[in-house]
């Protein structure tokens, strides 16, 4: 699998730049290695948050500080880890995936069971998770620095979106934004091939329909 170097080197490649990097920390190699270095975490975890990444997604029972407020029962502690927060589910549920989705009946749905909750920042400047429900366990994005554990295709994206952010600064001026540009919509033809290979590995119970339903 790709390393953080390959990653970067790649995204210097869409660029038709010949330098080579050869660590980021501490950056080595040509100047590019010091624009790598600055803008490779902030590509790869903005790439993480645009999707629920299967690769990147956690669940995790999570740590009460105290009571909620007067708007909510619950108060606990988001994970240090924490990129984005997808649902807040009881301790007992069996499956959150399934409302929503296209030819699943409603009552198929009935065990999807996320509650309501809200992120917000305590009085002691601490992250945390508003919720009424008791002993919550959280499903969320994490971030993932392992490179190992990325897919093919969302290598693929993060260089492209590596190189729109190097574009600016390495090329300059109208060259430089044009060719961000054109690295953006690299990037989201990716994005959309990597979300859509992505989605085909979460597991969703098959529904079963009585065959004089599906014939009406």
């Amino acid at each position: 699998m790709a390393s953080e170097v390959d990653i970067c080197n790649l995204s210097l490649a869409n660029l038709g730049d010949n330098a080579t990097v050869t660590s980021l920390n501490p950056p080595e190699g040509a100047a590019q290695a010091e624009h790598c270095a600055r803008f490779y975490p902030v590509a790869r975890d903005s790439l993480l948050e645009m999707h629920s990444w299967s690769f990147a997604t956690k669940r995790e029972q999570l740590a009460q500080l105290g009571t909620g407020g007067t708007e909510w029962d619950y108060s606990y502690a988001q994970p240090s880890d924490a990129l984005s927060i997808i649902a807040v589910l009881p301790p007992d549920a069996t499956d959150d995936y399934s409302i929503g989705l296209p030819n699943v009946p409603t009552a198929a749905s009935a065990s999807y069971v996320p509650q309501a909750f809200s992120c917000e920042v305590d009085g002691s400047g601490n992250d945390v998770i508003l919720t009424d429900q008791a002993t919550a366990v959280l499903r969320y994005t994490s971030v993932v620095t392992d490179t190992t554990k990325f897919s093919p295709l969302f290598t693929v994206t993060l260089a492209w979106h590596l190189s729109s952010m190097l574009a600016g600064p390495m090329l300059k001026g109208d060259a430089g934004a044009a060719e961000s540009k054109r690295c953006a919509a690299m990037m989201r033809a990716y994005l959309s091939l990597a979300i859509e290979s992505d989605t085909k590995q979460r597991r969703i119970a098959p529904q079963h329909n009585v065959g004089w339903i599906n014939r009406r």
